[in-house]
């Protein structure tokens, strides 16, 4: 069972007041100088209400930002958007687009993935055996030990299908010999 990766939104800003980092994850987000923005810019350069983002579903059930140019009423900034070298008054934002709100105002857009960690049912045959002898550091060993005289391990565990004449115990020694016994 999977779902869907796991994404985080980020717009990093840098203005006169320095380098700034917003992990988006509210459906709009308004960007200007007016300090009512949700990110605000400082800049003389900038509209009060310079653009809007606005968060849209894809078809996987994650979601992807759009910047649109001034607030969402219909009404365009001042200077406009420059979206990766292009002047847009849209454009559904991308792994590191670049855009340009002013003279030294600028934002650049990450969307970062990574999967979201899978779960399955154990397997109720699968037996996993740690030797005592592979933890630790190799050069920390005596090398006079023999492998050969620790005890076995004994693992619980049902029997192999047809072979229910078996105690369901399986020993494993470090020697690498393992099988099925029957008490006496």
């Amino acid at each position: 069972m999977t779902s869907a990766p796991h994404q985080t939104h980020l717009l990093i800003i840098e203005d006169d007041k320095g380098r700034r980092e917003y992990t988006l994850d509210s459906p709009v987000y308004s960007i200007g100088r007016d300090p009512k923005c949700d990110i605000r810019l400082v800049s003389q350069f900038v509209s009060r209400r310079h653009a809007t983002l606005v968060q849209l579903p894809n078809e996987d059930g994650s979601y992807y930002y759009r910047i649109v140019d001034g607030n969402l009423k219909g009404k365009p900034s001042a200077n406009g958007l420059l979206i990766n070298g292009r002047k847009l008054q849209a454009h559904d934002l991308h792994d590191q687009d670049k855009i340009i709100f002013g003279p030294q105002v600028q934002a650049v857009y990450y969307l970062l993935k990574r999967d979201a960690i899978t779960t399955v049912p154990p397997d109720e045959y699968d037996i996993t055996l740690i030797s005592p002898n592979m933890t630790g550091d190799p050069e920390d060993e005596d090398e006079d030990e023999d492998p050969e005289d620790e005890d076995p391990v004994a693992v619980t565990g049902p029997a192999p299908e047809g072979r229910e004449d078996l105690q369901e115990d399986l020993e494993v020694d470090f020697g690498g010999n393992s099988g099925f016994y029957r008490p006496n």
